[in-house]
């Protein structure tokens, strides 16, 4: 395997005393730095208000790293070496330290000025950090410098629309990496070679071929201390704006003139621009109660530590979505995300047509099922393509079969969502980022469904969700296919 293509330069992290950075970012980098024999291109430097010092970061970085399941002395040598540690101290706005140690940092080890700041912060927080990082001239270098944003980026259209125009203050859209951790798993990078690399596919993606497609985002889990945050957002700004925005447009999209990073990303807003609004009555909210998952009774979300007793707080979204193009027109797009569900998965099914006609009525009950192919993106990584058969018995007898594909088995373990998206980042590669009008266009069609006063309806915790939204996917006879179903 050829060395990536991977400038030397400084990685900074704002945020680094937190969990983000801690249990997510660092054995990310590490990990990458490790396999791609990378160690002596990168020095990273956390930022944060604590007066730890360098010993005292390095010491938590070391902790994360060995926890993660790396070697000790290994661990040890890279952080003695390579990670560093600036307070911004009691006044947070004055950036004149922050400047100097980057700069001797990058005089120490002969970096030319590449920089990659990454915002590992509560989303309140990032205008300020980004005012202050282009008001200081961090922003300029005689290298290449670009800025990772978490998402969620803005909290509807209007503060989408105002970030985006603070980040482009200080830097050009080729510098900006907003990032969806999502597209960074290998199964969702594959949506795109497994459509337009593969004809037997690609011949039946379209409106005559296929009936239907769903796409689910389920965790078990609830809001694990995040009542700050969540209770404000819900699922539709968390999950649906985002994540399950993303996973249409991959499905959807149409082949990009050339597989580069603006001419797929131009795709993608090109399927968010055909949809029409979304109607009030092809939405359910939902919020769990008490109930039991895995054996285990938990709580109601409004009994959730930090959580207002009488919040109104989205925790399901099932919604139809339509696409008003040659290809998609009259196909519905089922989403759906939820927390407390039975179990953590996330699954897209295309459900293909039935035959026009049943042929086997005097030998069968003609039970005929559609074709299916399942992609499972967590937490078995993989395709599925479902099909009748014959049963070997006299008597005609159908039954559905699959053929598979898992990564796990033909790869062994992946690389994590956050290992490949930093390579991207350090490599310049845009492709899974997403772009300023592609946030703007998904929050153009979701934020009205903010401003509409639109019923959470209640269900148990370790079930599938409210009644109403089996009711509402029946509506035009279809049923929700959930993973136990499928396997």
């Amino acid at each position: 395997m050829s060395k990536p293509s991977v400038d030397k330069h400084l990685f900074v992290i704002f945020g680094g005393t937190g969990n983000l950075s801690l249990t997510k970012l660092l054995p990310a980098l590490y990990n990458l730095l490790v396999k791609k024999n990378l160690k002596d291109v990168c020095q990273v430097l956390g930022v944060a208000t604590k007066d730890i010092g360098d010993e005292g970061f390095r010491e938590k970085a070391r902790e994360a790293l060995i926890t993660a399941g790396f070697s000790k002395d290994e661990v040890d040598l890279w952080c003695d070496s390579c990670v560093h540690y600036q307070s911004l101290g009691k006044s947070p706005e004055n950036y004149s330290p922050l400047a100097a140690r980057i700069k001797s940092l990058e005089e120490d080890h002969n970096i030319k000025g590449n920089r990659v700041f990454y915002l590992a912060l509560p989303p309140p927080s990032f205008p300020t950090v980004i005012k202050r990082i282009g008001e200081s001239g961090l922003n300029k270098s005689s290298g290449w410098v670009r800025i990772v944003v978490e998402k969620p980026f803005g909290v509807d259209l209007s503060s989408a629309r105002e970030l985006n125009s603070l980040l482009h203050s200080y830097f050009d859209e080729s510098q900006i990496y907003r990032i969806d951790h999502y597209l960074g798993k290998e199964t969702v990078q594959n949506l795109l070679i497994f459509r337009f690399a593969n004809t037997i596919f690609e011949s039946l993606w379209s409106r005559d071929r296929i009936e239907s497609v769903q796409i689910t985002v389920a965790e078990s889990i609830g809001i694990e201390g995040r009542a700050s945050y969540y209770d404000r957002a819900g699922a539709l700004r968390d999950i649906v704006q985002n994540h399950l925005a993303q996973l249409v447009t991959l499905i959807a999209m149409e082949p990009p003139a050339v597989f580069e990073a603006d001419n797929i990303r131009s795709e993608k807003v090109k399927v968010l621009h055909s949809m029409p609004w979304i109607r009030p009555e092809y939405v359910v909210f939902g919020q769990y109660e008490k109930g039991t998952i895995n054996n285990k009774e938990v709580s109601s979300y409004k009994e959730e530590p930090g959580t207002a007793s009488d919040s109104s707080t989205e925790t399901y979204v099932a919604l139809r979505l339509e696409i008003d193009n040659w290809r998609w027109q009259g196909v519905p797009f089922y989403i759906r995300t939820g927390k407390r569900l039975p179990l953590r998965m996330t699954q897209i099914v295309i459900n293909f047509r039935h035959p026009p006609i049943c042929m086997f009525k005097p030998y069968s009950s003609c039970q005929i099922q559609s074709n299916r192919l399942l992609i499972t993106l967590q937490p078995d990584e993989g395709f599925h393509l479902f099909f009748d058969v014959k049963e070997p018995e006299e008597s005609l007898r159908l039954k559905t079969e699959s053929l598979h594909f898992n990564y796990k088995e033909a790869f062994g373990p992946l690389p994590g969502a956050y290992q490949t998206l930093i390579l991207d980042i350090l490599e310049g590669d845009q492709t899974l980022f997403v772009r300023a009008d592609e946030v703007e266009a998904s929050w153009q069609l979701f934020t009205p469904l903010l401003e509409k006063d639109i019923p959470v309806h209640f269900y148990e915790a370790g079930t599938w969700g409210p009644k109403e939204a089996d009711e509402f996917i029946a509506r035009k006879g279809g049923i929700w296919l959930n993973q136990e179903v499928q396997m």
